[in-house]
């Protein structure tokens, strides 16, 4: 079985912004991908945030999922204490509320990997002590 792919908030922003540096990776990347693939609405929200700060449509990132190309598999509601954990944990790096979600949903299913453009996810750790599975960009 194929690893299922959850989303971070560069690779969006990246495939919709071709000013962005990694725009080539991330077409790439979404091209070899089968969707859906998965995400949480804290990443939906910061895409929107910066895409708009760009000058972009924000509404692009609804769309993918509107076209199933991202799914929403993920509610903070049930993981609250968890998410507070991890958090706390990583408060030195620190952690946003979009990047204890992805940890929390690699936590939560098995033969999953983050697409991501940020590195402070060679730092975070699932389920306390194991390396989570990544596709970065070269030098990430």
């Amino acid at each position: 079985m194929d690893k299922r792919n959850v989303v971070d908030t560069g690779p969006i922003v990246a495939v919709l912004f071709a000013d962005d540096h990694n725009h080539s990776w991330a077409r790439e990347t979404w091209s070899l991908l089968e969707s859906p693939s998965w995400t949480c609405e804290p990443v939906l929200s910061e895409a929107q945030f910066i895409i708009r700060r760009l000058g972009g449509d924000p509404l692009a990132v609804l769309k993918m999922v509107q076209k199933g190309v991202l799914r929403i598999a993920f509610t903070v509601e049930g993981e609250v204490e968890r998410l507070l954990e991890l958090q706390r944990s990583y408060a030195d790096v620190p952690m946003s509320l979009a990047d204890a979600c992805l940890v929390r949903m690699t936590e939560l299913h098995d033969n999953v990997r983050v697409i991501t453009t940020d590195s402070d996810f060679r730092l975070y750790r699932r389920n306390r002590r194991q390396v989570i599975p990544l596709l970065t960009p070269d030098g990430i």
